[in-house]
């Protein structure tokens, strides 16, 4: 069994996971019915690892949950989200060692 040196640092690639096309429908494409039941309902995916796993999970797992949670929610609450009239979301991204969103405009209306 292959062994990691003291003091080496690991950095987890969750890519194989996440875009797995035997795990997921359209891997490369944004699509919330991954995680929707028949019936519209929330259905847990044990591909779907955002916190790792392991012994390396993220111990503030269920903080950042909460507080995301309480974020969003309170920002869906006050506001309407849309694209630009005109402008089509893009999906591309920039790949380091995440995946991060090319800059984007979002319109912001009061509820």
């Amino acid at each position: 069994m292959p062994y990691t040196n003291a003091g080496t640092a690991v950095i987890g690639s969750l890519t194989s996971v996440l875009f797995d096309e035997f795990e997921w429908e359209t891997p490369h494409s944004f699509n919330p019915g991954h995680f929707l039941d028949a019936e519209g309902k929330f259905r847990r995916r044990d591909a779907f690892l955002p916190f790792s796993l392991g012994k390396r999970v993220c111990l503030g797992e269920q903080l950042a949950r909460m507080e995301l949670f309480l974020f969003f929610s309170s920002l869906l609450q006050c506001f309407t989200f849309s694209s630009p009239a005109g402008v089509d979301p893009s999906m591309d991204y920039k790949l380091g060692t995440t995946r991060c969103s090319q800059p984007y405009q979002l319109c912001a209306l009061s509820r």
